[in-house]
Order: C-alpha cells, then sequence, then structure tokens
C-alpha cells in the first residue's frame, strides 16, 4: 500500500464515519422532536463515535468489503457498513406524531445521507483536481469529499431497500400500518430476525450490482452531471 493508497484509505474511514454516525443521530433527533427521549437519554445524539461502534456493521463488513478484494488481486473495495442502531421508541412517536412521524422517522437518516451527497458534490465540482503540486491536506481533503459523496449515495440507496429491520422496509411497514394493511406490516416485523442474513447475501453475491451499484451509479452521474 502505497501514500496515497493510505490516505484513501483514511478519507474513507472518516467519510465512513460521518455517513453512519449521523444517519443513526438524525433517526434519534426526529425521534426526539416528536416527544422520544429514548435515544437522548442513552447519550445516543452525540457525535462520539465510540458509543455508535457495531461490531458487524462498523468493523467486520467494511474491512471485508474493502480488503478482500485486495486479497484477491484487484483494486481495494468501497467501504460499506452501518452504525449501532439508535434506540427509539416509536410508539412515543406514533402517539405523538402518528405514522408520519413515524415515517419521518425511518426516512431521517436517508435525507441526511443523500443531503451530505448532493453537498459533497457541489464541492468536488469547485476543487481542482490535485496534482503533485498540492500539499498532503488538500489531496487527503479531495480525497475525503470523494469518498463523502459516494458512500453517502451507496448508504442512502442501500437503506431505501425494503430489507427487514432497516429503514426502507420499517417506511413500508409504517406507511402499511396507516393505510391498515397490517398483513404488510406483519410481514417484515415477522422476518425482521433474517435482515443481517439478507443483507450479507445482498453484498457478497452479484444482487449488489443490480440493488445498489447499478442505483447508485445513476444518482452520482444525476448529482455530477
Amino acid at each position: 500500500m502505497d501514500f496515497i493508497d493510505l490516505l484513501k484509505l483514511l478519507a474513507s474511514i472518516l467519510a465512513l464515519a460521518v455517513a453512519i454516525i449521523g444517519h443513526e443521530i438524525m433517526h434519534g433527533w426526529v425521534a426526539y422532536k416528536f416527544g422520544d427521549t429514548t435515544a437522548k437519554n442513552a447519550g445516543r445524539l452525540s457525535i462520539n463515535p465510540l458509543i455508535h461502534i457495531d461490531l458487524v456493521g462498523t468493523i467486520i463488513v467494511p474491512a471485508t468489503m474493502y480488503f478482500l478484494p485486495m486479497l484477491m488481486g484487484s483494486d481495494g473495495g468501497f467501504l460499506f457498513g452501518w452504525a449501532k442502531p439508535v434506540p427509539v421508541n416509536m410508539g412515543t412517536v406514533v402517539r405523538n406524531a402518528g405514522y408520519n412521524g413515524a415515517m419521518q422517522v425511518d426516512l431521517a437518516g436517508i435525507v441526511y445521507n443523500f443531503t451530505l451527497a448532493a453537498f459533497a458534490s457541489i464541492a468536488i465540482m469547485n476543487m481542482p483536481q490535485p496534482t503533485t503540486a498540492n500539499g498532503v491536506i488538500y489531496i487527503f481533503l479531495y480525497l475525503f469529499v470523494i469518498k463523502l459523496l459516494i458512500i453517502n449515495v451507496v448508504l442512502g440507496v442501500f437503506n431505501l431497500l425494503p430489507i427487514p429491520q432497516f429503514d426502507g422496509a420499517n417506511f413500508v411497514a409504517h406507511l402499511a400500518l396507516k393505510y391498515k394493511m397490517n398483513h404488510i406490516a406483519e410481514f417484515f416485523y415477522k422476518y425482521e430476525k433474517y435482515g443481517m442474513i439478507i443483507v450479507l447475501v445482498v453484498l457478497m453475491t452479484p444482487l449488489k450490482d443490480f440493488l445498489l451499484l447499478m442505483p447508485v451509479q445513476t444518482i452520482l452521474s444525476l448529482l455530477l452531471s
């Protein structure tokens, strides 16, 4: 690993931390606005990264996604992961703001990711591409903004997928409950325990090309056009 590769890795780690920690905090913050103090009382509205680390989502999955391609002889993969979910009492949210409030909590992290990606795209289009004449700090900043753009789009797209236990499924379930289609919500709740297995299947098989990479490439093209 040369110096530029090391800068890319560090930029990726920092961008991933900003993306996933902010994503989780936004769930708790919106829930707090609707009267649920669970996340605040648990100290989970803090930007301290240590309290948001999830062994699988923050360490094992990102390391595997990045280094496994290198071990197989190709370039490093992309960083992908998630933080420990911020606790939210949806019962309180629904009592205070109805299912519309619950759906806003569900989408809060996704909105954060796409908003951050939009700002990163504006920044990158106004930043000259670094050359050997630029200092290390500018090169790192340029790489960080690129990684911030890509990772936030990946997380935004991924969380829109209706995978049980994740934001897209939670949104569909609350939308179904709003319109009294309880059987749809019950389906997602029934298979919540299989959510992580589905995630790993998607990430480790060609499914990721169709469900994740193709939508990501389309959105990146739109943001950078």
